[in-house]
């Protein structure tokens, strides 16, 4: 009996060291499979250079390698605190629930502050847990492994839950790290290419602001231009060109950029109480990872829902211009120290290029002022002599001529000259007074008032202007003055039924005298009589008087003066 049993001996031995050969076998198929993964997942994480991208990716591909059921990269600020949480494994619904996202505080924040790799059973058991949000579905098992850019600790990855209520191993620790070194390297390279990207969209658009301005083209379309270019450098949601108001007591949103474009045009920024206005007095940069939070909750981009914000000055203290002010959607990573210095120099050359262009034009404003007072002297000293050494020729001439007619002829002709010479001179006085691109000018603006009227009548009143009008009028009076024409050539329109019409303005040492006339059917219409009440209350205010009357050859007239 005993000689039969012995032969089952070595086939027991047999099975067992083929079961365990099989189980070793699986566990380096299982080896082999999970180190293919990693390899395609490192190859997954790489092939992409978009930096937010890159980032979800690494989080999808980490849950996918240790099967967890959630995961979660933070991405780590200043003061150890999470600029940006990216979750992977939630549905929109639970992310709703949730009350808040993680501040870097309790477990996360042991990561941030010891950036060391931390596996757990359960994360309620560790004394530094702080629990879970409100509205936060429960996790147990736990795994943290800090990513990082060559010696800077970028971020940390935390996986949760791991499916079939197992704990993670040491195996799955090694995977996760060793995912997390490329993941650095990913995040390192996606950076360098929007370094490089951004360097060359600074240096295209900063050639094509100066151009732009040194050729001439308009201020505010340049100013544009600088948003729509700063927008893509800074890859930022909304961008917009702060310039100060006259006052100097908040900045006004010149133009606007991106995300609510038409919201943002022509909103006020307060000096005291915005990011903005920081940046602008102190002639620096300006940061917050969230405008929604003090000290500037009362910021306009953080009303609209904006989060991360860069304000970055246009100029240099004390001769800051303006402020370039640029937003992301919260949620999203804050403007990089890269992305700062590049549009504080872009920032910088499009305001030397602002200053230049205002020299520029401040240049040809002089040399056109230039031009006009060399015309206005050639004007004077030449042609006003010559027609007036004409016009005394012709008046000793006249008593030399026996005919009435050509006597008459002769003192007509007399008259013309005067007559021109006064008009000159009244051109004279237009070209020293203000230039073509200022507010427009008295003399102007009765121009205006007259061709309008032409327009109405079918026939263009005469017109005469002498003396310094532009000059010796102020302001108040000036007012009056168009008010008085503007009602005078309206009872001309609808009550006259003239033919011919002449205005004139004349300007003395101490009075201004304005008359209007017609040749049409008179005085007498109720309505006229009013509007002339109105005229005469206009120069009572200001010491003056006006009268209308019939001339012997028909028509009305109307005398307006008051004293300077």
């Amino acid at each position: 009996m005993e000689d039969e049993r012995n032969p089952l001996m070595p086939q027991m031995r047999l099975d067992e060291l083929l079961a365990e050969l099989q189980t070793r076998l699986n566990a380096v198929l299982a080896t082999r499979d999970r180190v293919h993964a990693l390899l395609e997942a490192v190859v997954s994480v790489g092939s992409d250079l978009d930096l937010e991208t890159v980032l979800r990716r690494i989080v999808e591909t980490a849950t996918k390698l240790v099967d967890a059921s959630y995961g979660a990269l933070g991405v780590v600020g200043q003061e150890n605190t999470l600029l940006q949480f990216i979750p992977v494994g939630l549905s929109e619904e639970e992310i709703a629930r949730i009350e808040h996202w993680p501040h870097g505080l309790g477990l996360l924040g042991l990561l941030i502050k010891d950036a060391r790799p931390l596996r757990l059973a359960r994360i309620s058991d560790h004394p530094e847990s702080y629990g879970f949000p409100p509205g936060h579905p429960p996790m147990g098992s736990f795994l943290g492994v800090p990513i990082r850019v060559r010696d800077e600790v970028f971020g940390n990855l935390y996986l949760t839950e791991k499916r079939g209520g197992a704990e993670f191993d040491e195996e799955d620790q090694a995977v996760v790290i060793a995912l997390a070194t490329a993941a650095g390297v990913a995040v390192e390279n996606a950076r360098l290419y929007e370094e490089s990207r951004s360097r060359e969209t600074w240096l295209q658009a900063s050639s094509e602001v100066t151009t732009s301005l040194l050729s001439g083209a308009d201020q505010r379309e340049v100013l544009r231009v600088v948003a729509a270019r700063a927008r893509q450098m800074s890859d930022a949601d909304a961008v917009q060109v702060l310039l100060p108001d006259a006052e100097g007591h908040s900045l006004l949103v010149e133009v606007a950029e991106g995300d609510g474009a038409g919201d943002l045009t022509g909103v006020s920024y307060e000096m005291s109480t915005t990011l903005a206005g920081d940046a602008f007095t102190q002639g620096e940069p300006m940061d917050s990872p969230d405008l929604q939070t003090a000290p500037y909750q009362g910021s306009p981009l953080g009303r609209l829902g904006y989060g991360p914000g860069l304000m970055v000055p246009l100029g240099a203290a004390p001769d800051v211009r303006g402020v370039l002010a640029m937003a992301k959607r919260s949620g999203r990573l804050p403007f990089s120290q890269a992305t700062r210095q590049m549009l504080q120099a872009f920032a910088g050359q499009a305001a030397i290029a602002l200053e230049l262009a205002e020299a520029r034009r401040d240049a040809e404003r002089l040399g056109l002022l230039e031009d006009r007072d060399r015309i206005a002297r050639d004007l004077h000293d030449v042609v006003i002599q010559r027609l007036f050494a004409t016009a005394m020729t012709l008046m000793s001439a006249v008593r030399l001529v026996e005919r009435p007619e050509a006597s008459k002829r002769l003192q007509h002709a007399i008259d013309e000259l005067d007559e021109t010479i006064r008009q000159i001179r009244s051109s004279i006085f237009a070209l020293q007074g203000s230039p073509a691109d200022a507010v427009p000018s008295l003399r102007a603006q009765i121009v205006d008032l007259v061709e309008g009227a032409g327009s109405h009548l079918g026939f263009m009143p005469g017109l005469r202007m002498e003396g310094q009008i532009d000059t010796l009028v102020p302001e108040p009076a000036a007012e009056h003055v168009l008010a008085v024409l503007r009602e005078a050539l309206s009872n001309v329109v609808r009550h006259s039924h003239a033919t011919r019409a002449e205005v004139s303005v004349e300007v003395g040492a101490a009075t201004l005298t304005l008359i209007v006339s017609d040749n049409g059917v008179g005085v007498g219409d109720d309505d006229r009589r009013s509007g002339l009440r109105n005229i005469e209350e206009r120069a009572g205010r200001l010491g003056g008087t006006a009268h209308l009357e019939s001339p012997d050859g028909g028509g009305t007239r109307l005398r307006w003066q008051i004293p300077l």
